[in-house]
């Protein structure tokens, strides 16, 4: 594996997610900070002049003007990964385009989720996946992507546990922020004194993303877990950090300690030195009232892994019937801090190097 920084390229810079991947590869140790492709509206502008989040862009991308670019001049430029965070519907041609010129490309868009020869990546929880991207033609690109926002936490917190309790079912209820609309999101109107308890196509991701990303991987295809997962998905009034309510039905009787256990012991990327990754993986609190929003989004240690982590509470086991929450940052764990986890996973596999070629 080299040590050079890799040339990266941001896809969507100027949105909500696209300014979370920015922060996050600003200083990133293995990455080359990002040019910043961004569309009309932002084109010109700096970065600072469309920052929306609460804390201040990062200083050294802070000043640097969002640009055009097509897949052609990434290449020419010597682009060797793409972060997307582009919408889903528009993301799918570019990133195809990008991976055929040898660009590796680590999304957040739902277009490529469900691609048989994709993986569906969480590296706590299906590292083995990334050996789909084995198939791939020589000279083209890596294209990984995240899964949905709710389900990235909601695998997390499932993977430690299922091997103790073999559920028949797992139905969840999630309690998403305003931000997982992206910004500016819901309208107030809609949203003041209101709960709304639908989104669209919100439930159907979840269980289909999930039962992916929990399954196994046989020769060339994922085969999903046979797992019901049942969702319901409504949109609440906090700004980000989405909350689940789970409820698995187990076979199995394991003693609550041995599930605290599990999730406490659960670290399986703590070898690799990754610099996004947390550690641990997952936070358990005690406290009645825990996780929370205001207080819970940014678990995380160390401090690049802010956000990164997967708060459970609230853990209720009466066989055979385990209930707890769950919180985990929709644009961190379940956006932009995903897919630069993905792609250091896929260096430290040894799968990323200039374009068209794979580290020795």
């Amino acid at each position: 594996m080299t040590d050079r920084r890799i040339p990266t390229a941001l896809l969507g810079a100027g949105g909500y997610i696209g300014q979370h991947f920015a922060r996050l590869l600003a200083d990133h140790p293995w990455f080359e900070p990002p040019i910043l492709v961004a569309g009309d509206r932002s084109t010109g502008r700096t970065l600072e002049e469309v920052w929306v989040l609460a804390e201040p862009p990062p200083p050294g991308l802070g000043s640097v003007r969002l640009v055009q670019r097509t897949p052609a001049s990434l290449e020419r430029a010597g682009t060797a990964v793409a972060f997307s965070a582009l919408p889903s519907g528009v993301a799918g041609p570019i990133e195809t385009a990008l991976v055929r010129r040898g660009i590796s490309v680590f999304s957040n868009a739902a277009d490529h989720r469900m691609d048989a020869s994709v993986p569906l990546l969480v590296p706590e929880v299906n590292s083995g996946h990334l050996a789909l991207q084995s198939q791939r033609a020589r000279g083209r690109g890596l294209l990984v992507a995240n899964p949905n926002c709710s389900a990235a936490g909601l695998v997390v917190a499932l993977a430690p546990v299922l091997p103790l309790l073999r559920p028949r079912a797992v139905h969840v209820t999630t309690y998403q922020s305003l931000s997982g609309a992206g910004f500016p999101g819901v309208s107030g109107l809609a949203i003041t004194d209101n709960v709304v308890p639908f989104i669209a196509r919100e439930e159907e991701k979840i269980a289909a993303e999930s039962r992916r990303i929990l399954g196994a991987l046989r020769g060339a295809r994922v085969v999903p877990r046979r797992l019901p997962i049942l969702a319901h998905c409504a949109r609440v009034a906090t700004r980000e950090g989405h909350l689940e309510a789970i409820t698995l039905e187990a076979t199995r009787s394991p003693t609550l300690e041995q599930i605290h256990r599990a999730w406490a012991e659960f670290d399986p990327l703590a070898a690799l030195a990754l610099p996004t990754a947390p550690h641990p993986p997952i936070e358990v609190r005690r406290e009645t009232d825990r996780p929370q929003p205001l207080r819970d989004r940014w678990a995380g240690h160390p401090a690049r892994a802010r956000g990164m982590a997967v708060t459970v509470g609230r853990v209720r086991w009466d066989p055979p019937y385990l209930r707890f929450f769950l919180l985990s940052h929709n644009a961190v764990r379940g956006a932009a801090g995903a897919s630069v986890l993905n792609a250091e996973r896929a260096r430290s596999e040894g799968y990323l190097g200039r374009p068209g070629a794979r580290e020795p």
